[in-house]
């Protein structure tokens, strides 16, 4: 397979740059993957396709606001980092700009509040950072980091909360879970009070979600490392609904991708943590999940694959024509796709 089987047509009008006004007044295609048959709705309408007893299964991570830009010491250049991966012992993996300045024992300073210290270095702009402060760091980095916004959106955020889920609660991702970014807390219970249960992992989303597929072949891809958990209840509450037939409704990619690592080890859920690298393409067997909430993802890239390898290739291109024609809106603001 290759990457370019991936592409397809998307006029630059369409790519959302600011959030709608009401999390859940977005659009919502309804695709069904055995027949290929679109329905078009709104968000908030997503619930009369739940069913009592189904599992909406949602990634609770919490984005930090982890761009910062400062000023190499020596130079007094402008360097431009993004944190990635808690590496533990206040080291971070990050993304550097531009990396060609920044060797080891570079430091950078940010407001003569925060420093970092390069410690190791990395192919294509990573560096590993120790970082140098008083304080709380969460507090400082609400002080002077940026939330990560994707390249593609040039508007300006004014309400940084518009940048996570309203059930973040796990600080650790560099984008956020951008699928979960329509419900809102009455929709949350009105989908409770129907008897459909909530349950909850964590996936810190990071470089992954920064990378392009360079490689024409995609099975040459190789995806980087993210950090999951799943607790002991979710674990029970999922393998009970498996043993019930019921359905198991992942809420994103990240979710997805942790749900379908834990099956592939164990081959049932269970409470454990780890990294997970796992790249899903068009001839993978789903284990986890029955269902997905996802939004519309960028040409070529390895979120498009995974929704082809749920829904397949055909149908998903065909949905994204329909989009196109109805004028969604696409990407992280954009928005949102059922697959039953």
């Amino acid at each position: 397979m290759k990457t370019s089987d991936f592409d397809y047509y998307l006029p630059e009008e369409l790519i959302a740059q600011t959030p709608l006004k009401e999390r859940d007044h977005s659009k919502l295609l309804v695709l069904d993957k055995n027949t290929g048959d679109i329905s078009h709705e709104r968000f908030d309408n997503i619930i009369n396709y739940l069913n009592k007893g189904d599992v909406l299964v949602i990634n609770n991570s919490k984005v930090i606001p982890a761009r910062l830009i400062g000023i190499k010491e020596e130079t007094n250049a402008t360097i431009e980092i993004l944190m990635l991966k808690d590496l533990g012992d206040d080291i971070w993996q990050c993304l550097c700009k531009p990396a060609r300045r920044v060797k080891v024992g570079t430091i950078i300073n940010f407001e003569n509040i925060l420093k970092a210290k390069c410690v190791s270095e990395g192919e294509d702009g990573i560096r590993n950072f120790k970082f140098i402060y008083d304080g709380i760091f969460l507090e400082i980095l609400d002080k002077l980091g940026e939330m990560p916004l994707p390249p593609y959106i040039h508007e300006k955020l004014n309400d940084k909360s518009r940048y996570q889920t309203v059930y973040a609660k796990i600080n650790g991702s560099a984008a956020a879970p951008t699928a979960g970014f329509h419900f809102t807390e009455e929709l949350l219970t009105k989908i409770k009070e129907k008897e459909i249960i909530i349950t909850e992992v964590t996936l810190h989303v990071g470089l992954g979600t920064f990378r392009p597929v360079s490689e024409d072949d995609i099975t040459n891809h190789k995806m980087h490392s993210e950090y999951y958990q799943m607790s002991e209840e979710t674990a029970d509450i999922l393998n009970l609904a498996k043993k019930e037939n019921r359905r198991i409704i992942s809420v994103g990619t990240t979710t997805t991708r942790t749900l379908e690592t834990i099956m592939n080890l164990y081959g049932k859920f269970k409470e454990c943590s780890g990294w997970t690298d796992i790249f899903i393409y068009p001839g993978y067997k789903f284990k986890a999940i029955d269902s997905l909430i996802t939004n519309f993802h960028l040409p070529k890239s390895t979120l498009v694959m995974l929704v082809c390898a749920f829904a397949g290739k055909d149908n998903i291109m065909n949905a994204y024509k329909k989009a196109v024609d109805n004028k969604y809106r696409f990407f992280s603001f954009g928005d949102s796709m059922f697959i039953k």
